[in-house]
């Protein structure tokens, strides 16, 4: 489960370059839709993807089974939170079928309109590989969307801040001193990943792609100083 975790962090940073190309120019990721389209390298890449995010489900799912089964009647004799204990942790299975509901939709928004429908010769409204104008259409002006959208980030930011670290300490990195390091890691990761995919998706909102770059630009500086902000809370930084 730690492997397909980091696998699919990995996955969402290069998702994230994409938004980002998207943000500052909708020709550019225009390019990079047309590069990967039906080719037969980015079908072999969905599969794959798909692969890793059943994997990571199913074990979460037998996890969390395997966990309650332990516990029995016990976890309703406590209700509050054990200390030191992170509210994430407690409910990583709730926030990852949140994000995994989200999934869908922006599989049926994006992936199902854009390389099924290129795969199968389903002709739409907007051309298969014009990523941009499927953007403009879903987001542009959108409220509701957006809203949805930035729920996802923040449940998707908190399965993160303590996926991550938890995924490195089952690698075997689990002393106390790396393993507070890997938290702090953790919380600056998320912020950059969620933070700039929220700032972008608001970017997206209200001037679709291509957007003002100095505005973006201004907008990415922010979501970096808050990632530095929030390790410095954390007991003094990554030390």
């Amino acid at each position: 489960m730690s492997l397909s975790g980091l696998f699919l962090i990995l996955f969402l940073l290069f998702h994230l370059s994409m938004n980002v190309t998207a943000a500052f120019s909708g020709a550019a990721y225009n390019t990079v839709c047309s590069l990967l389209g039906a080719n037969w390298y980015a079908v072999v890449g969905t599969f794959v993807l798909a692969a890793f995010v059943i994997i990571h489900f199913v074990y979460a799912f037998m996890l969390t089974l395997q966990n309650r089964k332990a516990r029995g009647n016990d976890r309703y004799l406590i209700s509050a939170r054990p200390k030191n204990v992170e509210w994430a942790s407690q409910n990583m299975f709730v926030l990852g079928l949140i994000v995994l509901l989200f999934i869908i939709l922006h599989l049926y928004q994006f992936w199902y309109h854009m390389m099924f429908a290129e795969l199968a010769g389903v002709e739409g409204s907007i051309n298969p590989q014009d990523g941009a104008q499927f953007i403009n259409y879903y987001f542009k002006g959108n409220i509701i969307v957006t809203v949805l959208y930035l729920i996802w980030f923040t449940a998707l930011w908190f399965h993160l801040t303590h996926g991550f670290w938890s995924a490195i300490q089952t690698l075997g990195w689990n002393n106390t001193i790396w393993i507070k390091r890997w938290q702090c890691v953790s919380q600056i990761v998320a912020t950059i990943i969620c933070g700039l995919f929220a700032v972008i998706t608001i970017v997206f909102f209200v001037k679709g792609v291509g957007g003002d770059l100095s505005q973006c630009q201004d907008a990415c500086h922010s979501v970096c100083q808050s990632a530095c902000d929030a390790a410095q809370q954390m007991g003094g930084g990554c030390k």
